[in-house]
């Protein structure tokens, strides 16, 4: 017993190293960076940017501000309810797509017409068609969204083992159950990656639009705010916001990969 806990333990051993390494490379680096930001915020050596210990503590500080939190929650809420609509809009389509060949080729145009536009030239017409502003907001966070999820979708239906289906096929289940039963889990890491993909979109494009809108709440309207201050205090609000808007990004697409990595053990091996 104890010598196939000591060998369990030294199979760990490894892969523990090789994680601390991982994880020092990035605090390496993560202080590198600041290190160099500090040194040419407070040299002077360039003009507009404040020192990192300034927009740090103002970033952090931020966190008991009612305005700000207020905006952040103006941002995430819009990204909240639009990354599920997407992939309740965009699964269904891709499975349909990628399942029946038919209905691919008839709207393939469509779909490559409809997928360059960049959705920020669409926030006119979002506006136009959905009220209040925040209806606007999360139809283009849909739209934008829906693609990757969409595409990686029909890539995972298309890369579904024949013989599975056909094996389902000769004990008597029908298309939809073979959809269900095969097609589905077989593209369910696609679709989690088109997922991870958006989850990055719905953040960009919300506080785009936010921006471009100037609209009553979000992290856009904050930086439009900062922005028209004076001085250095201003630009410390701009790079502050704009630190927990990536910090936000970041948090979100590594618990989406360590989901990944959870429910699809099996595609890293």
């Amino acid at each position: 017993m104890m010598a196939t806990i000591t060998a369990a333990r030294r199979e760990r051993a490894p892969l523990a190293r090789a994680k601390l390494m991982k994880m020092t490379r990035h605090a390496v680096g993560v202080a590198g960076f600041l290190l160099a930001w500090q040194f040419l915020g407070a040299s002077g050596l360039v003009k507009w940017l404040p020192s990192a210990a300034d927009t740090l503590a103002r970033a952090v500080s931020l966190t008991v501000d009612p305005v700000f939190l207020e905006d952040l929650w103006g941002t995430l809420s819009a990204a909240l309810i639009g990354l599920p609509l997407a992939v309740l809009v965009a699964v269904p389509i891709g499975l349909l797509l990628g399942t029946v060949p038919a209905v691919e080729e008839m709207t393939r145009v469509f779909v490559e017409f409809l997928r360059p536009i960049p959705s920020v030239a669409l926030i006119p017409l979002a506006l136009f068609f959905f009220q209040p502003e925040i209806n606007a907001k999360v139809a283009l966070i849909v739209f934008a969204a829906s693609w990757p999820i969409l595409i990686n979708t029909v890539y995972g239906v298309r890369d579904v083992d024949p013989l599975g289906k056909e094996t389902l096929r000769s004990f008597g289940f029908g298309k939809g159950a073979i959809i269900w039963r095969v097609s589905l889990p077989s593209a369910a890491p696609f679709i989690a990656t088109g997922v991870r993909l958006a989850a990055s979109i719905t953040l960009i494009l919300a506080v785009s639009f936010e921006y471009i809108v100037g609209g009553s709440s979000g992290i856009g309207s904050f930086l439009i705010e900062a922005s028209t201050g004076i001085g250095a205090d201003a630009m410390i609000d701009v790079i502050a916001a704009l630190l927990w808007a990536g910090l936000i990004g970041l948090v979100v697409n590594s618990l989406l990969v360590r989901a990944e990595r959870r429910l699809f053990k099996w595609r890293s091996t």
